[in-house]
């Protein structure tokens, strides 16, 4: 409003000046002898020194009212298009404001400026967050290890040293006193499992690294310590595969997750693993001969399985878990070999 009251009083003092200079002009080229006759003279009954600054002023106006509208479009896409900048939105590029090209040219300027900013930015959070996270993951590590130390040199070593107390305590027994030996296998049982769920835990806490080593080369390691500390018959059969780092890693995460849940919820004798390369797969798979579990009911509220699941789904591959009440679970997982190309080798 204030812009239209403005450019209308502008252009019609700027007509009236003119129509000053103009008469000033008339006057001195042509000087009136009688200035009575522009009172007298009238036009639709108005005297002609009235009707012409009349005239004058409306023209101007009108002319201001035009010049008004016009610019005000052009103030009102302005204010559009700087929004849309703030909004990091694309702004529209009328043909008709063909006179407001230079400053539109300079407006998208500084948006990609901005924009070319904005993704510095993110892009330096992201890096930021990245570094946080390695060093988050980092310190976590390493406090898991040292807690793992402190079970292993600690409540291991005690749930050994007892374990072995009270086999020695039954041995001196002797079957006299049927009752008490049964109370000290009982004893020697929780014991037992006991010191399953350390070594599942201590599997959790302080994973085996592959380190500098091939994937055959770090299962075959880590069944093998396990099958000297546990009481189950451990077997393997591991052929020699090639794949890259990534799926290695993954593949092993999901071997020690499983060997861990088995070790502590199976209650398994037994447990197979199985390491081959099939039509353009490779195939990993576990099996044991424990309680089982419902899949379904299990995976809604378990972190372990939900973790196998998306490690499997980093690397493009198919997980399946069967598990059947008192005969066991097996767990398989299928992964296609793709080559360089994209295709399937």
């Amino acid at each position: 409003m204030k812009l239209y009251t403005r450019m209308i009083s502008l252009t019609s003092l700027l007509a009236f000046l003119l129509l000053l200079i103009m008469g000033a002009i008339y006057y001195i080229a042509f000087p009136i002898d009688n200035w009575s006759v522009l009172w007298t003279k009238k036009v639709f009954e108005v005297p002609f020194i009235v009707i012409l600054p009349t005239i004058t002023i409306l023209f101007g106006a009108v002319v201001g009212m035009v010049m008004t509208s016009f610019w005000q479009r052009r103030i009102q896409y302005m204010e559009t298009s700087l929004t849309s900048i703030l909004k990091n939105q694309t702004f529209s590029d009328p043909v008709s404001y063909e006179e407001m090209q230079d400053v539109l040219d300079r407006l998208k300027e500084v948006q990609q400026y901005i924009q070319d900013q904005t993704k510095r930015a993110q892009k330096l959070i992201e890096e930021r967050a990245s570094d946080q996270e390695e060093t988050i993951n980092q310190v976590i590590s390493e406090e898991r290890n040292r807690l793992a130390r402190e079970l292993h040199d600690s409540v291991s070593q005690e749930l050994f040293a007892a374990s072995m107390l009270v086999s020695a305590v039954i041995a001196a027994n002797n079957n006299e006193n049927e009752t008490l030996t049964k109370q000290l296998q009982q004893i020697e049982t929780m014991i037992q499992q006991s010191q399953l769920e350390m070594r599942a835990l201590l599997l959790h806490l302080r994973p085996v690294q592959l380190k500098n080593k091939t994937l055959n080369e770090g299962i075959e390691q880590l069944l093998a310590e396990l099958a000297a500390k546990v009481p189950m018959d451990i077997e393997w059969k591991l052929e020699e595969i090639t794949v890259n780092k990534g799926i290695e890693d993954q593949l092993f995460r999901i071997l020690q997750e499983t060997i861990s849940n088995a070790l502590r919820h199976a209650k398994a004798s037994k447990v197979s693993v199985l390491l081959m390369e099939r039509e353009d797969l490779i195939i990993l798979r576990i099996t044991d001969d424990g309680v089982g579990f419902n899949v379904q009911e299990k995976q809604d509220r378990s972190y372990g399985l939900t973790n196998m699941y998306e490690r499997a789904a980093e690397v493009g591959a198919n997980l399946k878990i069967v598990s059947i009440k008192d005969q066991g679970t097996k767990v398989e997982v299928r992964v296609p070999l793709i080559s360089d190309g994209g295709e399937q080798e």
